[in-house]
């Protein structure tokens, strides 16, 4: 049994998703982190802060580089942090002269927080493209059924008639909205970290905005100053992530309260009862209103995370470390949930 039911041995069966695990496995991190080493010192190099041949000797170290995880662990639980045994084991790796410009300039959270953003880029464009699964799938239902009467219910009870397609409407644009959220994101939060023992970059001095630039087109993440204690785009994201299961959640209750009164909509894969074998419940619609309550709980405990203290905070950036995975993980699942239960939909509205 694991903590997380997220990567739990059968709960994840529901709610895991191995693409966004893989994004937060050690290999991935761990690939991430070397990408900014290597980066670093050729946008170092360019500008001659480093000797080019010790870039051209890291960046060939960092290819084919492969760190001893059970070390960083057992640092970790000292340091607080893997990056310095990481940077330890690089070094060794790299030798003789060309190991001292390793890291030449960083910190630790440099490493971790550009790690961080450029797998959230690669999840934001996966979840783009799964957001857009559901879209297609529902907007296939208003083909299909658009026309046809339901009932609208205000406060919980029956109000006037609508058709599928005005209740579709209300499932589909704010999917839309969050999509191009999501298309926006690698111009508007995914930013380069770089910003030294305390943000100023002392190390660099002169040459600090250009090596920053340099590093930021490397990697094909946004220039800006450093963010060690100023940690928005790590909430912006979580607030989007929460805006779409909120969504899915509300889709998945709409379609649980039709599943009840019976004659709106017929499904297809529902879950089965150990006790009542004729039910066919609707599980997928049930979990999107799960996801969609734990990732707004979660929200809260992000913005705590904003108190960072002074120039870097150790048990704010730790809380990140706790809740932003969970809440990716969640969002990846709501979406899959999502497009499964749309593309089970077998008709939609009264006959």
């Amino acid at each position: 049994m694991t903590y997380s039911a997220f990567d739990h041995p059968y709960l994840s069966g529901l709610l895991g998703d191995e693409a966004v695990a893989a994004e937060f496995s050690v290999v991935a991190d761990v690939r991430a982190m070397l990408a900014f080493e290597a980066a670093l010192a050729r946008a170092e190099a360019r500008h001659g802060v480093i000797p080019e041949a010790a870039a051209n000797r890291i960046a060939e170290a960092c290819r084919g580089f492969s760190p001893d995880v059970g070390a960083m662990r057992r640092a970790t639980a000292i340091d607080g942090l893997v990056v310095p045994e990481l940077v330890r084991q690089l070094r060794r790796a790299v030798g003789e002269e060309a190991a001292e410009h390793v890291h030449f300039g960083a910190t630790s959270q440099d490493v971790v927080d550009t790690s961080l953003m450029l797998r959230l880029k690669a999840i934001a464009e996966l979840f783009s493209g799964r957001v857009g699964d559901v879209v297609t799938a529902l907007e296939a239902c208003g083909r299909h059924w658009g026309e046809r009467a339901l009932t609208a219910h205000t406060r919980m009870q029956p109000a006037i008639a609508i058709t599928v397609a005005d209740r579709l409407r209300s499932w589909i644009e704010p999917l839309l909205d969050h999509q191009d959220r999501l298309d926006t994101t690698g111009t508007d939060i995914f930013a380069v970290q770089f910003g030294g023992a305390a943000g100023t970059l002392e190390k660099l001095k002169g040459k600090a905005d250009i090596v920053r630039a340099t590093l930021a087109e490397e990697l094909a993440l946004v220039d800006c100053p450093q963010w060690h204690s100023q940690r928005l785009p790590i909430a912006d994201f979580a607030h989007l992530l929460s805006l779409v299961t909120g969504s899915l959640g509300k889709f998945g209750q709409d379609v649980a309260l039709m599943a009840q009164a019976g004659d709106e909509i017929v499904l297809a894969g529902g879950g089965g009862s150990s006790a009542m074998p004729h039910k066919q419940n609707p599980v997928a619609a049930e979990v999107l209103v799960t996801l969609a309550r734990f990732n707004a709980t979660q929200v809260s405990a992000i913005h705590q995370s904003l108190v960072h203290e002074q120039e870097r905070s150790g048990s704010a950036w730790t809380l990140e470390w706790l809740i932003l995975p969970q809440m990716v993980g969640a969002t990846a699942a709501a979406l899959r949930l999502a497009a499964e239960l749309a593309g089970n939909v077998r008709r939609l509205g009264r006959v």
